[in-house]
This record gives C-alpha cells, sequence and structure tokens, in this order.
C-alpha cells in the first residue's frame, strides 16, 4: 500500500524523507520487520522502539513512525506524531483496510468470566460458522492458534488478526476487551457490533489507581458498539452501565439471576459433574444443563447464551449447544490422577473470583476444601490482605504461597496476605516455595476433600526477577502424586 494512503488521517507534525513509497508490512517490533516494511517506535514500560530504530533499518524498514526528533538516515522516510499509539491504531486500520467492518466483532470486558464467556460464545456460534477469537489464552484465527502475550493486544495486532480471520473466512470474532486496552488506546479505531459486560471487582489498581478509574475504562466498550449491549445487571456496575446504554440509540439486553431480565436463570442446581438451572427469555421457561461445574458459570452462560440469542440463533438450539459446552483450560479444571485425588486449579486471582470460586466447589464438595494460593508481585497491594480474609474464612484450610512475584520479595507478598489472616486460628500453612505448598495439600488430603489451586489456571511459568520459569500447577500436582 502506499505511504499516503496509510498515513490518511493520522495528525502528522513532520515528514522528511520521500513519501511517494510503496509499504509492504508494518511492525513494531523491529525483530519482525521484512525489507519496505514502517516500523512503529513503541515506548513500553521497560524499552523505548526509538532506540532500534538502527536495527529496523537494517533488517529492511523504509519507513519510521516517531514521536521525537532523531537522527535521519538518507533514503528513509520519518514520520513524527504526537501520540504513536493513536496514531499507529489509525495505520493499522489503513493498512488492513478497515476489518473489523467485515466481520461480525463482539467485545466481553468485566474483571471475572471474559476468558469463559468468549469461549462459550465461540463453541455455540462454531456449529455452522467459522469463528475466530482473541483472548487472554489464545488468539485463534479460524485456521490456527497463537499464544497470547496480553488479553487484548495492540491495535496493529488486532486489525491484523481481523483481517487474518477474514481471509480464513470467519464470520465472527469474539474478543475479550481489557480495561488496559481501553484506556491504553488498544482498541482505538476498532467498532463492536456487540458488547457484553460480566461483572466489575478490585483489580487492576496498580494501573489505574482507584476503583473509578477502573469503572469508567471498562464503560468506553459500550460506546465503540453499534448494534447491542448485554450487562449482567446483579452486578451494581452492570445496572449501571445499563442505564447509560440506554440513554444510547442502541439495543440494550440484561442478563441477572437475581433481578429480572431480558435473560434470567432460576432453579440453580449445582453437582460434581454438571450445572443445570431454568432460563427465562420472554416468559418462555427452558431447561439448561451444562457439563462444567460452577456457580459463576451460570452468568458465564447465561451471557453467551443471551448474545447467540441476540445474534438470531434460535432459543432452543442454542440451549442444545450449550450442553456439549467444554470448558476453558485453567478454568476450574479437574487435574485427572491415578490416585483419585480430587484437584482443581483455576485462575482465580482477584478477591471476588476467589470468594466465588470457593462457594461454587463448596457446592458439590462432601469433605474439607484445602486452598492453595499467592498473589502477584508487583500489582495491587491492597487486595492481598483481602485474599487472606477471604481464604481463612470460606476454605477449611489455606496454604498461603508464591504466584508470579515478578521483582518483589515473594515473603513480602506472603505477609501481605497474612495482614488479613487470624493468627490465632490454625487452619492456614505458609509455603513460599509454591511446589512445596501442592506437596503440603496433597499430604494432608483426606478422601472426599478438595484440593483448589488458584492465581495461575492455564499459565505454565512463574515470573521471578523478570524471567520466566516453567511451572505447571497441573503438571507440578501429578509429579507429586506420581512419587507419592
Amino acid at each position: 500500500m502506499r505511504l499516503l494512503k496509510i498515513l490518511q488521517s493520522v495528525d502528522i507534525l513532520a515528514i522528511n524523507g520521500p513519501v511517494d513509497i510503496e509499504i509492504e508490512d508494518i511492525s513494531y517490533d523491529s525483530r519482525t520487520i521484512k525489507q519496505g516494511s514502517m516500523f512503529i517506535c513503541i515506548r513500553g514500560y521497560n524499552v523505548d522502539g526509538h532506540d532500534y530504530i538502527d536495527d529496523a533499518i537494517r533488517r529492511g524498514a523504509k519507513a519510521i513512525l516517531i514521536d521525537k526528533k532523531v537522527n535521519y538516515e538518507k533514503d528513509i522516510t520519518y514520520i513524527r506524531v504526537q501520540n504513536i499509539k493513536e496514531s499507529m491504531a489509525i495505520i493499522a486500520k489503513n493498512f488492513f483496510k478497515n476489518p473489523c467492518q467485515k466481520i461480525n466483532l463482539i467485545g466481553v470486558t468485566g474483571t471475572n468470566g471474559k476468558t469463559s464467556t468468549v469461549s462459550f460464545i465461540r463453541q455455540i456460534l462454531e456449529y455452522n460458522n467459522k469463528v475466530g477469537s482473541i483472548g487472554t489464552i489464545e488468539i485463534y484465527d479460524g485456521d490456527k492458534n497463537i499464544t497470547s502475550k496480553n488479553t487484548t493486544p495492540e491495535s496493529l495486532d488486532i486489525q491484523k488478526n481481523l483481517n487474518q480471520m477474514i481471509q480464513n473466512d470467519c464470520n465472527y470474532c469474539i474478543m475479550e476487551v481489557s480495561s488496559h486496552a481501553l484506556v491504553l488506546d488498544r482498541v482505538k479505531n476498532i467498532d463492536y457490533k456487540i458488547g457484553v459486560f460480566t461483572n466489575l471487582t478490585q483489580d487492576h489498581l496498580d494501573f489505574h489507581k482507584s476503583i473509578d478509574n477502573y469503572k469508567n475504562a471498562k464503560e468506553k466498550l459500550f460506546y465503540k458498539t453499534k448494534y447491542v449491549n448485554i450487562f449482567n445487571i446483579d452486578d451494581k456496575v452492570g445496572e449501571e452501565f445499563y442505564k447509560h446504554s440506554l440513554e444510547r440509540n442502541i439495543r440494550t439486553y440484561t442478563y441477572a439471576i437475581d433481578k429480572e431480565a431480558n435473560f434470567k436463570a432460576t432453579d440453580i442446581k449445582l453437582y460434581n459433574d454438571r450445572t443445570e438451572y431454568i432460563l427465562i427469555v420472554n416468559g418462555e421457561k427452558y431447561k439448561v444443563s451444562i457439563p462444567i461445574l460452577g456457580y459463576f458459570n451460570v452468568y458465564n452462560t447465561l451471557a453467551a447464551i443471551s448474545t447467540c440469542i441476540l445474534l438470531g440463533v434460535e432459543c432452543e438450539e442454542v440451549i442444545k449447544r450449550v450442553a456439549k459446552l467444554k470448558s476453558v483450560p485453567g478454568r476450574l479444571e479437574r487435574v485427572k490422577n491415578e490416585k483419585h485425588v480430587n484437584i482443581i486449579v483455576d485462575y482465580a486471582h482477584t478477591p471476588d473470583a476467589l470468594l466465588n470460586l470457593v462457594k461454587s466447589a463448596r457446592l458439590f464438595t462432601k469433605g474439607r476444601i484445602i486452598l492453595v494460593f499467592g498473589c502477584g508481585g508487583d500489582r495491587d497491594k491492597t487486595k492481598r490482605p483481602i485474599m487472606g480474609k477471604i481464604a481463612q474464612n470460606n476454605a477449611d484450610i489455606s496454604i498461603i504461597t508464591s504466584d508470579n512475584p515478578r521483582f518483589e520479595n515473594e515473603m513480602d507478598i506472603i505477609n501481605d496476605i497474612l495482614k488479613g489472616i487470624d493468627r490465632n486460628l490454625n487452619n492456614y500453612y505458609v509455603r513460599e516455595n509454591r511446589e512445596e505448598a501442592i506437596k503440603k495439600a496433597i499430604e494432608i488430603y483426606k478422601d472426599e476433600d478438595l484440593i483448589i489451586i488458584a492465581g495461575k489456571g492455564h499459565e505454565n511459568y512463574q515470573i521471578k526477577e523478570g524471567k520466566k520459569y516453567f511451572f505447571d500447577d497441573k503438571q507440578v500436582a501429578k509429579d507429586i502424586l506420581d512419587r507419592k
């Protein structure tokens, strides 16, 4: 594509170098630059793309997008802008010819449940459509899976993947939309057909600084939608967003368990191998059975069911399909083993998610609940004692350990969690080493107990001092059981 066409609508401060050139590709990673590419100099938390301009040019970059003055080289075009992220979003939209207008894009946001809801919507629609997805675990382009680096990628990656989905004949893309993405212009110039809100509880305050900032970030999605907004109105923030959406010229729907809603679940029954409830839509009642555990998955399936019905799938057909749903890796996932020890791993890493996880598990557990958990380093410290208190008050035994300490001392994080623990109660252990914590849980396990290993779910690594080390909760548990 010609450079001037790519730069259409970009607020340019200055251009130096030839402009009548053809651009073959765009990247913000100098290592992926091809001959004839544009290199975009993003400033990250730890690195500055401007430091890699020479490397990009050596690899074949013909145009460089910058937001500060640099030394110019002959025959290279430099485009200086005020806001790199905002400009990249426009450039990506132009280069890939606005793919979100050619695919049904559905955005799901909220603190908890995004990954499961995206997966459930995709599974329901895949019966007679090709469906792509973008989320925490992976990006699926209709042909192959790509491991995700962020819940929501940069705008360039989103547009590139949407374009690939269209080439792979996908009719839909279901996408997790994080609060970071909404604030950092990752979803700038991207329009959604449907927006879905799951819930809002304390998380990411290290980034947003206040719960109001976090809430306001989430709501941005529902001003980027063109067709329908769907809200969980059992959630106080969801009800607030719902009222705001009614003021827009957009169709607005609700789902709930406790309150009256367009899509309501009642008579909920939880078993150790399935969950059942009655779905009420337009006064009609339908029996829903899903082969997935957890009270919170009633909300997640309600979100998915309402989305698919509003996309035109018949209610009875949706219910048939949810009966065959598969759970998401790392979400209430059982660790299969020959010793018949009941172990599940789950991604729960917020106070609300941890509470809901243990409460749901209590409904299908005959014995004790033994909870292994920690908190991530360099993240919101205020939630640590809250999670400690939740663990002690709701699990029978808590084993407090490390999660992803990043650049923090592991015991400092654990001591923050212990501030929420009543030291007079003899129902908790501390094991700094996560493998030792899992080993302790298995040692004290008795028949009909349940071990929950929370916080990491699908992740197969720990981050310490900026380095990733292999660590898979499921595999570690299996290895310990094999040695038992």
